[in-house]
């Protein structure tokens, strides 16, 4: 919707200017465009400075070697090489190199007249990005990273339970790991837009800076979550092969983290007024070592295969390193609930 109104909005400057053709500003526009406001601004200045480097390049190579195809590829890669020397950000170079194509391929009678009506398109184009991105504040990055997360956390506690119990449809599964995977990293994507704008809500700072901790906790969480799915997947022979009083307790000491991962998200966003009890959480504790000191006992029998027992010993181990998230994961909310209460009140 951004990059649309962008464009429209260089046409109709372009056209308003009496500058032709109003194309180059339209494709400026379509280039430019950020999905944040942080970046608008911390690629605004680059943009400009880019844009004016390759018009002068363009300019003097044109004037002195001409309009041949090779010149211009010339430049191309000159301007390129000048832009990673000083360090703009790489966004920036697509809507550079327009700019020097577009300057390049000017007429050769008023060269320099022409040169600069479509540098000059350019950098209305790129207004007009700058202005969208100021009038239209980005979308709310802090309700999509959570629905995201959510959703994907969801899936990864349901197919843990699956697998715990031995139920999974294997192929099924497979299939799912990589989209989880994939809403994982999308995740982290909106978590990253979401940090960036942090700095710009003044009134907010503190509060905002929370939810940054809490997020990048929860998305930590959830893949020692994905990890243990993962690990259970790859050695579900091995997992089956284990005697039932351990695969027993594995099954229960994953079901309680994802009833207790489960209680943390609802804790978050309001559903549940209280923080995890003292005995629940030492009744997980428990339930680890107790499933721990199971899975060590097996490497002294003499009937149990060792070499099943080492390839499944990094299960374990992610089992424990998703508990050791989930108790920082808890700790956070309960933090966080009580600052915003605080905050609450004295508003």
């Amino acid at each position: 919707m951004k990059t649309g109104l962008a464009v429209v909005l260089a046409l109709y400057l372009a056209n308003w200017l009496q500058f032709n053709p109003p194309t180059f500003a339209a494709i400026a526009a379509a280039f430019a465009i950020q999905p944040s406001l942080f970046r608008t601004l911390r690629t605004f200045s680059h943009q400009v400075q880019a844009n004016l480097i390759g018009a002068i390049i363009g300019v003097l190579f044109v004037m002195t070697f001409g309009h041949a195809p090779f010149v211009v590829g010339v430049v191309v890669m000159l301007s390129i090489a000048i832009f990673i020397k000083l360090k703009l950000e790489p966004a920036i170079i697509p809507t550079a190199i327009v700019t020097v194509i577009i300057i390049m391929e000017s007429p050769s009678d008023n060269f320099l007249e022409f040169a600069a009506q479509r540098f000059i398109l350019v950098l209305i184009g790129i207004l007009a990005a700058f202005l969208v991105n100021l009038a239209f504040i980005p979308p709310r990055y802090e309700n999509k990273v959570y629905d995201k997360l959510s959703s994907t956390t969801d899936s990864l506690l349901e197919w843990l339970e699956l697998v715990a119990r031995r139920e999974a449809d294997s192929i099924a599964l497979r299939e799912d790991m990589k989209a989880q995977k994939n809403h994982l990293d999308k995740t982290n994507d909106l978590f990253n837009l979401f940090r960036e704008e942090r700095n710009y809500f003044r009134s907010k700072t503190f509060n905002q800076r929370r939810k940054v901790v809490v997020f990048r906790q929860m998305i930590s969480t959830s893949e020692k979550a994905y990890r243990v799915l993962e690990m259970l997947e790859h050695r579900s022979e091995d997992f089956s092969n284990l005697p039932d009083r351990v695969k027993g307790r594995i099954e229960e000491q994953i079901t309680s983290l994802t009833d207790y991962h489960r209680r943390i998200i609802l804790r978050y966003n309001g559903k549940v007024s209280t923080n995890a009890l003292e005995d629940y959480v030492n009744e997980i504790e428990e339930g680890q070592s107790t499933m721990t000191n199971l899975f060590v006992t097996l490497y002294e029998e003499e009937a149990f295969d060792l070499a099943q027992w080492h390839s499944f010993l990094p299960a374990i181990s992610a089992i424990i390193e998703y508990q050791q998230e989930l108790e920082h994961l808890d700790t956070l909310v309960e933090n966080h609930q009580i600052h915003t209460t605080e905050d609450d009140a004295n508003t």
